[in-house]
């Protein structure tokens, strides 16, 4: 069944699915006006210097790994937690050569346990978990990117998403959950945000967002603080602000119907959190200036327009769409001044704080105006319960991650968004699966990305060549294969592509695009499958058949292995428009055979 947009919101909106199952309705979180204070949090915050509440105002990176209490990482970050006294951490990842390198939940647990020893005020620690501890943990639930979701049409599974997330945070020492993502990806060249999105529909971001807050608050046991990103709204843009000032050009009233409805929801469910973007948007700020230090826009439109009274949050202040702007200093005095709380990330924690305290000494800042954003910090650690514990139970730990009622979820939900948007020719499910030529286009020489998607079609499709590619490959091995495929009964292409910061685009790398171009103009019919971006298909309109994942976690490996097997029925409907080629709501049935 086809549905239109009005009508597919509706559906999502009423707590029917697309199917016409009714979804389990949950209670309905509290929605408090702001964490109430406590007597706990006054009196941390009496027992502070002006330079330690000025510090409390942070929250440092690190990326989850448990250095030797002699080197001298260990040592720069007892030195902002013991001397500095910053409020809280944020776990991130490292990338070399391109590739992301997933911190350890036992190794992290261990580190923040020696961390909180040394905190004067229980640290609270945050994680960007859009998908799931798994954006950024090893050993827990690999669930789908975002818009995954939103092409299953599955609030019930958001929901659950939003629980587990929760509980595994919680296990390994994270109480700060910065997701979900409520950005609207109405723009196809969007180089940061693309499958981190639900949908290019408005409502239907809502509705998942609504339903992943309630996940996240449904289990007192694992309560979590949770944040809506990235204000008002990162999806019309074709700049990474990892890189450079981003813009949104659209009126008042465009972003009233299409970015803001999201952040509008998330604030009725309760979400304690809202995220700044470093987007400059005329309609709101008319000065050059990032949201992130826009007074018009995050007081002026976040507190007096929309009512929210939480945590607002800016994104890492060490991003080049901020620091391009202002030095580390200056940006955190600005965010201040615009209404910030928790200035995440800092590009140099020191000067910020020498910078807040030399604002307050000239009346830049007051302290009263301070205290008001600590004391928001310090009761949402109480509301988290840091004040009663703040040690990770490393030996229950494994009880809490990766649990089979979560993989069963994911699996789920990978194959409810499995989308088939061209089949010329009845190309799939495969008529010959034995004599098929696979070409798995991982992202970047050292990613493990296709290796068990490789073992998986070896075992699935018994028979078919395998290969696993490079992008650097020399540009004669891919004409070699390209030369080669002439012998198979159908070419398919598995490309892993999807929006990482600081790379500026989701388009397949190195070479290659012209290794696919000489793919479609051989005499074999080529099969495309995307995993992540589902906007390829704009650079290859004449590909024959092509399949969209939305993801490149390991479920969508084992649902496109089914599905090219004929053992699995394809039901998914595109959550964006594909400009030309697509629209929104699109999809074509792919009956079971085996």
């Amino acid at each position: 069944m086809r549905l239109s947009v009005a009508a597919m919101a509706a559906l999502l909106l009423s707590g029917i699915s697309a199917s016409g199952a009714a979804v389990k309705k949950k209670p309905a979180p509290p929605k408090p006006a702001a964490l109430p204070s406590t007597g706990v949090a006054q009196h941390w915050l009496k027992s502070m210097t002006p330079a330690e509440r000025a510090a409390q105002l942070l929250m440092i990176h690190f990326y989850g790994d448990a250095p030797n209490a002699k080197s001298r990482a260990y040592k720069q970050y007892a030195a902002a937690v013991r001397d500095l006294k910053v409020g809280g951490l944020i776990v991130l990842n490292r990338v070399q050569n391109g590739i992301v390198q997933k911190a350890d939940p036992y190794q992290m647990a261990a580190f923040l346990n020696r961390m909180q020893k040394l905190a004067k005020t229980p640290l609270i620690v945050g994680g960007d978990f859009e998908r799931g501890a798994s954006m950024r943990m090893t050993s827990t639930t690999q669930f789908p990117h975002q818009m995954a979701y939103g092409a299953a049409n599955d609030l019930e599974a958001t929901f659950q998403l939003g629980k587990a997330t929760a509980r595994e945070a919680r296990a390994m020492g994270v109480q700060w959950v910065f997701a979900p993502d409520a950005d609207v990806n109405n723009n196809p060249d969007n180089p940061v945000i693309n499958t981190r999105s639900f949908s290019e529909n408005p409502q239907v971001v809502a509705a998942h967002v609504k339903a992943f807050l309630e996940g996240a608050k449904s289990d007192p046991k694992n309560h979590v603080l949770t944040t809506v990103k990235h204000f008002p709204g990162h999806g019309d843009t074709v700049t990474d602000t990892h890189m450079g000032l981003g813009v949104v050009t659209a009126s008042k009233e465009r972003m009233e119907q299409v970015e803001l409805v999201p952040f509008k929801a998330a604030i009725e469910a309760g979400v304690d959190g809202v995220m700044s973007a470093h987007l400059h948007v005329p309609a709101y700020e008319p000065e050059k200036l990032p949201a992130t230090v826009s007074k018009n826009i995050l007081t002026g439109l976040l507190r007096e327009e929309l009512g929210f009274k939480g945590i607002a949050v800016t994104d890492a202040m060490n991003m080049q769409g901020l620091t391009s702007q202002f030095p580390a200093g200056e940006s955190a005095v600005r965010a201040l001044e615009a209404g910030a709380d928790l200035l995440l990330v800092p590009a140099n924690a020191q000067e910020s704080v020498r910078a807040i305290l030399a604002a307050v000494k000239s009346g830049r800042l007051t302290q009263k105006r301070i205290d008001a954003s600590v004391l928001k910090i310090l009761n949402a650690k109480v509301h988290v319960g840091l004040n009663k514990k703040k040690l990770v139970d490393v030996e229950t730990l494994s009880d809490a991650i990766d649990s089979p009622e979560d993989e069963e979820i994911a699996q789920r939900v990978a194959e409810k968004a499995l989308t088939l948007v061209k089949n010329e020719g009845g190309l799939l499910p495969l008529r010959n699966p034995g004599a098929s030529c696979h070409y798995i286009l991982a992202a970047g020489r050292f990613s493990t990305q296709g290796r068990d998607l490789a073992d998986q079609l070896r075992a699935g499709l018994r028979g078919a060549k395998v290969q696993l590619l490079d992008p650097q490959l020399p540009q004669e091995e891919f004409d070699h294969l390209a030369q080669a495929a002439a012998s198979c009964d159908t070419v398919v292409v598995e490309a892993y592509v999807t929006a990482n910061a600081y790379r500026g685009n989701v388009a397949l790398a190195g070479n290659y695009p012209g290794f696919v171009e000489k793919l479609l103009a051989g005499s074999r019919p080529v099969v495309f499958v995307a995993f992540g971006n589902p906007y390829l298909l704009r650079t290859y309109p004449n590909v024959p058949a092509y399949l969209a994942t939305y993801t490149t976690v390991a479920p969508a490996e084992t649902a496109v292995v089914k599905a090219l097997a004929g053992e699995l029925e394809v039901n998914g409907k595109l959550p964006v428009t594909i400009p030309g080629l697509a629209e929104y709501g699109f999809g074509l049935k792919l009956e079971r055979t085996r």
